[in-house]
């Protein structure tokens, strides 16, 4: 509480100090502040600073850095401590690099210290381009892993800044991206709360996040980088955000050209600038003195806006006359070091879910001569890193982190199998020209390793490069070109077949999970990523990962892409079983839980106590996990709300507490009002969520136990809460 204070009184100083110095500006100049390209103002001292800057799993953008695993690949370790152990050494590497770019007077794009990161929007599609880029489809993982990440990104200074994290898309952001310019997000006001707004209230909130970003797309027919509702409402008024919010890249054009809400630019900015929108990704806040001769702006928002701005850069301490921070010595040598790239490798194998395994896994080296290696991804460096990525000193793929691991002791032959999506690899060859070569290697194998999926060429962002399907998303889960038709010949080979999967999201793999021996989801594990495989391949660890989002049967299943309803979508709310359910993954060791314990605490908390003990005989770590159900009708299928990774030597048992939040005994009415439905709730926990899919897959179910009643907690629970979290 007290570096709590502390830091408020921190920042209340800087705020001074901003408002002071925006008081010298002449207007000219300070509209000039308002555009991402902000320019030098010489005569008060002020550098010129660009405000876009990306660090989704590692500095993008900006020449040699650590590139760590995806985003969703991350948020498959269920570890809290991990991601904001590499969002700290993330913003190591940020500061490294910028110290040396303000040596050479270097002020350019993605040369700042205000990262647009994390996405901590909700994966609620698999056919979404952007999923990747988030922690998946459940509001309290995505919550507790978006907190942790701004926490290790932002830094615990008690004076400044590390570096400047940005919550984005706020807000009911998912696809489609070819719609994204034009499209209005209906939304419940049940589901806004209870899906869509909860992992930015908490990086408000708990981790008091220094950004929020816009969305492109309306929401209920207001602009989200304009919107009254969304950037006044409930972020500043309902949220006491006091950080800074930025549009979108020229999401602000959107308001003319596509959403059709004003009849121009000027109107465009005096919409975004009045309701909360701060600083300008692209050229259109440069119309906000003419917004305020036509009398649409007054200059007063505009200094509210530019306090929030260059209170930000005096608590990353970049001013002129912030004073030395703690960071300025970090030199461009701890870029890159042996310790990240220890650290990528560390984070790639936590993040690594086996889905299938009939008992051939973890392959023995000394039992292998020859081992086949065929498919598109198995030399893919573009499947090992997703998007919004950095540029690696080196990359290894999976054929090279195999060919590393097993030396000149194993034979490896490799086939590319099929092009990634196309129907032929070369122009001039028939469809399907690889087939011989691939019933080739695997005539001569002892075992076949299947590298299929995608890569972020196929899944990604509205106008990326190398997007060639649907603008970015995916019209289907099923797997791309010929790669059915070399994981089929494989099967028939007669041969072991493990199916490594590279994509980042849930893909149609009914037939490997009925005839591959193991199954293998490696997400975009980063460039250290085929080392990670190999070593788990191998067993020199066991897989630790679990699923964030559900791989279902067909998109058939799902309703239409552009439903915002939460209705069939997401475990939480579908009625089919699941291909591979979210929470799932399995191991290559054993693990028992005693009988768990629930004690109901003064604050309306309430303790979930279990011992867990590895009963393998290899070293491991599982997610415990504790689900809450409202048993009534028309409610939620159990969510999570609790989960915690602990790790267990051979024979060796932990007793952990796993404590659930009153709030997880709640739910949000259609008037989007919380309600106490404490009477009402069972608990589960176990190691998956206690659906029946994932009691075949692991042949375990979890503990059901009745929630304990303290008269004190309830009586704090009794008012219901409007609109609040």
């Amino acid at each position: 509480m007290q570096e709590l204070v502390r830091n408020e009184k921190k920042t209340e100083g800087y705020r001074q100090k901003a408002k002071e110095l925006v008081a010298q500006m002449t207007l000219s100049e300070k509209c000039s502040q308002l555009l991402f390209t902000s320019p030098a103002i010489p005569r008060l001292s002020i550098k010129a600073y660009n405000w876009w800057n990306e660090a989704l799993h590692g500095l993008a953008r900006t020449g040699v850095a650590t590139v760590f695993p995806q985003a969703i690949t991350m948020a498959c370790s269920f570890d809290e401590d991990m991601l904001e152990e590499v969002a700290d050494a993330i913003s190591t590497e940020a500061r490294a690099k910028y110290n040396m770019q303000q040596k050479f007077g270097d002020t350019g794009i993605y040369k700042g210290l205000t990262f647009w990161s994390p996405n901590v929007n909700i994966f609620r599609d698999p056919r979404w381009g952007r999923g990747h880029e988030t922690y998946g489809e459940d509001p309290y993982l995505t919550s507790r892993l978006g907190v942790r990440f701004v926490e290790g990104l932002q830094g615990h200074d008690e004076n400044h800044m590390k570096a400047a994290a940005c919550a984005k898309h706020f807000a009911v952001h998912s696809g489609p991206e070819n719609l994204r310019h034009s499209f209005d997000a209906q939304v419940s006001q049940q589901d806004l709360y209870e899906t869509y707004l909860p992992a930015f209230e908490a990086c408000v909130k708990e981790a008091k996040v220094e950004a929020v970003m816009g969305a492109y797309n309306r929401t209920n027919g207001e602009p989200c980088c304009g919107s009254k509702t969304l950037l006044h409402d409930i972020l500043r008024e309902k949220w006491g955000f006091g950080g800074h919010v930025t549009s979108d890249c020229w999401a602000i054009k959107d308001f003319y050209e596509g959403h059709e809400v004003v009849d121009g630019p000027v109107e465009a900015v005096a919409l975004a600038i009045n309701n909360g929108c701060d600083v300008n990704c692209g050229n259109l806040f440069s119309y906000a003195e003419q917004a305020i001769e036509e009398g649409l702006l007054t200059e007063e928002k505009v200094d509210e806006a530019l306090i929030r701005l260059f209170t930000t850069r005096y608590k990353l301490g970049i001013m002129e006359d912030s004073g030395e921070t703690a960071f300025d010595e970090i030199p461009y040598l701890a870029v890159d070091t042996r310790e990240m790239q220890e650290l990528n490798r560390k984070t790639a194998l936590k993040s690594m879910v086996l889905l299938k395994n009939d008992g051939l896994l973890p392959l023995k080296k000394e039992k292998l001569h020859t081992i086949g290696v065929i498919g598109p991804n198995a030399n893919n460096r573009r499947a090992l890193v997703g998007n919004y990525e950095g540029t690696s000193s080196r990359y290894i793929t999976v054929l090279e982190g195999l060919q590393d691991y097993l030396g000149e002791d194993v034979r490896v032959l490799y086939s590319e199998g099929c092009h990634l999506y196309m129907s032929k690899t070369d122009n001039q060859a028939q469809d399907n020209d690889m087939a011989s070569e691939v019933k080739g290697v695997c005539e001569e194998s002892d075992v076949i390793i299947c590298c299929l999926g995608l890569d972020a060429g196929l899944e990604g962002e509205e106008g990326d490069e190398g997007n060639v399907y649907a603008s970015g998303d995916k019209k289907t889960p099923e797997l791309p070109g010929y790669q059915n038709e070399v994981l089929q010949m494989a099967v028939e080979s007669g041969k072991p077949v493990v199916l490594v999967l590279l994509a980042g999201s849930a893909m149609a793999i009914g037939y490997a999970k009925e005839h591959a021996s193991a199954i293998l989801y490696g997400g975009y594990p980063g460039a250290q990523g085929g080392a990670a495989i190999a070593q788990t391949l191998l067993g020199d660890h066991s897989p630790e990962g679990k699923l964030p989002i559900t791989f279902y049967h067909t998109t058939e299943e799902l309703p239409d892409f552009t439903d915002y309803s939460m209705k069939g979508r997401t475990y939480r709310y579908m009625k089919n079983e699941a291909l591979y359910p979210f929470g799932y993954g399995l191991s290559y060791t054993k693990f028992e839980l005693g009988d768990a314990k629930l004690t109901a605490n003064e604050d309306g908390t309430v303790d979930v106590a279990v011992s867990v003990q590895n009963v393998g005989d290899m070293e491991g770590a599982e997610v415990l996990q504790a689900y809450v159900k409202v048993e009534k009708e028309d409610t939620p299928n159990p969510q999570l709300k609790a989960f915690h990774k602990v790790h267990l030597a051979p024979g060796e048992k932990k007793d952990v507490t796993l404590t659930l939040q009153k709030e997880a005994f709640t739910l949000f009415n259609e008037q989007g009002e919380r309600v106490d439905e404490r009477d009402h709730c069972v608990i589960y926990v176990g190691t998956s969520q206690p659906d029946e899919c994932s009691a075949v897959l692991t042949g375990q179910r979890p503990q059901k136990l009745s929630l304990p009643q303290s008269a004190k907690a309830l009586e704090s629970l009794q008012t219901v809460e409007r609109h609040g979290y």
